[in-house]
C-alpha cells in the first residue's frame, strides 16, 4: 500500500508507531488502497522454520501489496522496517516499535519485503526474526525465493502441530514447506496430523523434507504420509547423482547444495547443503507454475478453499488444477540422470538403472521441469507416460505409506 500525504503527517507525531503499524479500522485511511489489478496473478508460499532475517535485501521488493491480500492473511500489524546501518544497527532501530510490540497472535507484513511473517508457538526471543545462532529458516526462505521471485511468503516460526496449521488454516495459503523431522526419520509422531488437514481437508501442497541421511522416507513424519511430497537431495550442477546422506525412495529428488542469505546480515550468502532446501526450492518451483497458470487464465486469488474455490489451485475458465493436478504432472516430469556421469571423487551414490525409484523416487526436478509441466497441464503437448516399472514402483511406495500412515 502507498503513503498518503495525511499518513505522514500521522506518523511523524507517532513515532511509537513509526516501525510497526496496528492494522485496525481507526488507522486504516492513512493508506491508499491498491487496486487488485495492481498485484495481478499471485501465489503464496509458506515456510516453517526457525525465523527469517527480514532486513536481507534477498527479501526486499520494489512494490506493496494491496490490502485485500493482507486482509485475506489477517495481517494484524505492519513493521516499517530500517533500511540504513548494520543488521545490528537495523534491528535495534526497530526493537521497541516492532519487535518487542509482536505478539504471538498477530500476523505482521514488514513493508518493503516479501515476508508477511507470524510465530503462534510463542516460544521464542524475538518473534518472527531468525535467531542470531541460527540461520535455517532465513535459508529456507531463500530457496523459495531463488525458484520464484515473485512468490509471497507467508512464513510461520514454529515446529509445532500449531505453526503448520497457522499456514494449513490461511485460505490464501497455496503451499507449505517444512523441512524439519526425526533425525533419522525415526518413526514417531511429529507434524502429520496438521499436514493432513492441509492437503486433504484444505486441498494446499506440502513439500516435506527427506532425512539427511539414507534412510527411507516413508516412515518419515515430514516427508512420509501419502498427503506430501517427500523430497531428498541429488548434486545438481555437481555430477548429478543422489547424495548419500540423503533420504531413500523420496517422491522426487531435488537441489541438494545452493546459495542462500544469511541471516545475521544484509547482503551475505553462504554455500549450503540438504533436504532442507532442496524442498522449498521444489515448493518455489511449483509456485510458479501455479502463478503461470493463473496469470495466463485470469485467476486472481490464491489457495483451494474448498467452499470458494472448489479444492482448485487455479481456478479459471477453460482451467481448473487441483493438488493432485499438479502432483501427478510433477511425477510425469521427473527423470533419472544417467549413472555415466557419476564422478567417484564426488561423496555422491551413482542413480542405479536398477531400480532407480528406490533411491530418488519418481526422479530429479529442477527448473527444467517447469516449462513441460504447465505445457502438459494446459494439454499441449502432454508429457509421456512413465515406464511401466517405474509407475510399479512408486504404486508400491504410495500403497506402504497409506498403509502406515492412515
Amino acid at each position: 500500500m502507498r503513503f498518503t500525504t495525511a499518513g505522514v503527517v500521522l506518523m511523524l507525531f507517532t513515532p511509537l508507531l513509526s516501525g510497526c503499524i496496528f492494522w485496525a479500522d481507526e488507522i486504516t485511511e492513512i493508506y491508499e488502497p491498491i487496486s487488485e489489478d495492481d498485484l495481478g496473478a499471485y501465489t503464496i508460499v509458506a515456510p516453517i522454520d526457525t525465523g527469517i532475517n527480514v532486513y536481507h535485501n534477498h527479501f526486499i521488493m520494489n512494490g506493496s501489496y494491496p490490502s485485500s491480500l493482507l486482509d485475506g492473511l489477517n495481517v494484524t500489524m505492519i513493521c516499517d522496517i530500517s533500511t540504513e546501518g548494520t543488521w545490528q544497527e537495523r534491528y535495534e532501530a526497530d526493537k521497541e516499535s516492532c519487535w518487542d510490540l509482536i505478539t504471538s497472535s498477530d500476523i505482521v507484513w514488514f513493508r518493503g519485503t516479501r515476508i508477511i511473517g507470524t510465530s503462534p508457538d510463542d516460544a521464542t526471543d524475538i518473534p518472527i526474526l531468525d535467531d542470531p545462532q541460527d540461520g535455517h529458516g532465513t535459508a529456507v526462505t531463500g530457496a523459495v525465493l531463488d525458484a520464484n521471485p515473485d512468490a509471497v511468503i507467508f512464513f510461520v516460526e514454529g515446529f509445532s502441530d500449531a505453526a503448520v496449521l497457522a499456514a494449513a488454516n490461511q485460505p490464501l495459503v497455496d503451499i507449505i514447506t517444512t523441512s524439519f523431522g526425526p533425525i533419522g526419520s525415526v518413526p514417531v509422531p511429529g507434524i502429520e496430523d496438521a499436514t493432513k488437514i492441509a492437503v486433504v481437508d484444505n486441498k494446499k501442497i506440502h513439500a516435506g523434507a527427506a532425512d539427511n541421511s539414507p534412510s527411507p522416507a516413508v516412515q518419515d513424519s515430514t516427508a512420509g504420509p501419502p498427503w506430501s511430497i517427500g523430497i531428498s537431495g541429488y548434486a545438481e550442477e555437481g555430477d548429478d547423482q543422489k547424495e548419500t546422506m540423503s533420504g531413500s525412495y523420496p517422491d522426487i529428488a531435488a537441489d541438494w547444495t545452493q546459495i542462500l542469505p544469511n541471516h545475521d546480515d544484509i547482503d551475505g550468502y553462504h554455500e549450503t547443503s540438504g533436504t532442507s532446501f532442496a524442498t522449498p526450492r521444489t515448493a518455489g518451483l511449483l509456485s510458479k507454475i501455479i502463478l503461470t497458470l493463473r496469470s495466463d487464465f485470469g485467476d486472481y486469488s490464491s489457495g483451494a478453499d474448498p467452499e470458494k474455490r472448489g479444492g482448485f489451485l487455479v481456478s479459471a475458465e477453460g482451467m481448473n488444477v487441483t493438488n493432485d493436478d499438479l502432483r501427478d504432472a510433477l511425477n510425469l516430469s521427473a527423470w533419472y540422470p544417467s549413472s555415466s556421469t557419476w564422478d567417484p571423487l564426488s561423496g555422491t551414490m551413482p542413480i542405479s538403472p536398477l531400480a532407480p525409484c528406490t533411491q530418488v523416487g519418481w526422479g530429479v526436478v529442477n527448473e527444467s521441469n517447469v516449462q513441460p509441466i504447465i505445457d502438459h497441464i494446459k494439454g499441449s503437448p502432454e508429457m509421456e507416460q512413465r515406464p511401466s516399472d517405474v509407475v510399479m514402483c512408486m504404486e508400491a511406495n504410495q500403497a506402504i505409506r497409506e498403509a502406515y500412515w492412515t
